[in-house]
């Protein structure tokens, strides 16, 4: 069973090979352990270079060049690594830097317009994270073929739709699944988008955690435990992005 975050999904045939060809050792192998400790570190990272920026970058005058220079770079690098599955720690946390980068100048933008939102959407973020960790440690949700199928196309159709959206918002300016705008109004669709999204964000980390799991009983190389926990923090992203989005659209 494959993992729907495009980072992971082919984490299970890459290891199950290095670890027939190199014969790995028990010393030598991932835990799940190994993917916390990278995962609460990338975070850390993360968080610690967003407050940087928050405080740092000047507001007026460099948010429109922080927001596209990070976002093009923490998308080339998104691409290179899930791509070629790269597990070099300096890469990865490169990207959790120009990911704080944005998240800062970012969220910072947010608060403004909105006082205590980014607060609001980091305990959500968190908060569901750690909820769906306690269903799938209690078993309670399981990863079946039928979630996979399930969420798998909700997050295909979910980033279909925010292209389309994008490229005819940069086209017409007309605004439709996403609004971009801090200020412009919001529909009911915005509204279904969002939540949609955060349903199919959260439902992915149970088949992340079952992916990670796996992986480590099957014994692949301890440096896999950098690009699961890659993986993780590209969805907490997407997951903060969702929350911080629809807490916008219903403060207006």
């Amino acid at each position: 069973m494959r993992s729907t975050n495009p980072v992971l999904t082919r984490l299970d045939d890459v290891g199950r090979t290095e670890h027939q060809v190199l014969g790995l050792g028990a010393a030598d192998t991932m835990t799940v352990t190994d993917v916390v400790s990278r995962t609460v570190g990338l975070l850390l990272l993360t968080g610690a270079t967003a407050a940087a920026a928050w405080v740092l970058v000047p507001q007026a005058v460099w948010i429109p060049a922080a927001l596209a220079g990070s976002s093009l770079a923490s998308l080339a690098l998104l691409l290179f690594i899930s791509f070629r599955q790269v597990t070099n720690p300096p890469l990865i946390v490169g990207y959790a830097v120009l990911q704080g980068l944005l998240l800062g100048v970012a969220s910072r933008a947010f608060e403004l317009v909105y006082p205590g939102i980014v607060v609001q959407a980091v305990i959500g973020t968190f908060g569901v994270f750690l909820g769906m960790a306690l269903l799938y440690r209690a078993r309670l949700v399981r990863a079946t073929p039928r979630m996979v199928r399930l969420v798998a196309g909700t997050l295909l159709g979910i980033l279909v739709l925010s292209l389309v959206n994008l490229v005819t918002y940069l086209i017409t300016g007309r605004q439709g699944v996403v609004v971009y705008g801090l200020a412009a109004r919001v529909g009911w669709l915005p509204y279904l988008f969002s939540v949609v999204a955060i349903v199919a964000g959260a439902f992915s980390f149970i088949l992340d955690f079952d992916l990670v799991e796996r992986s480590a009983r099957a014994g692949l190389p301890r440096r896999y435990a950098w690009y699961c926990a890659f993986g993780l923090l590209v969805g907490l992203i997407f997951l903060y992005w969702q929350i911080l989005r629809l807490l916008s659209y219903v403060r207006r």
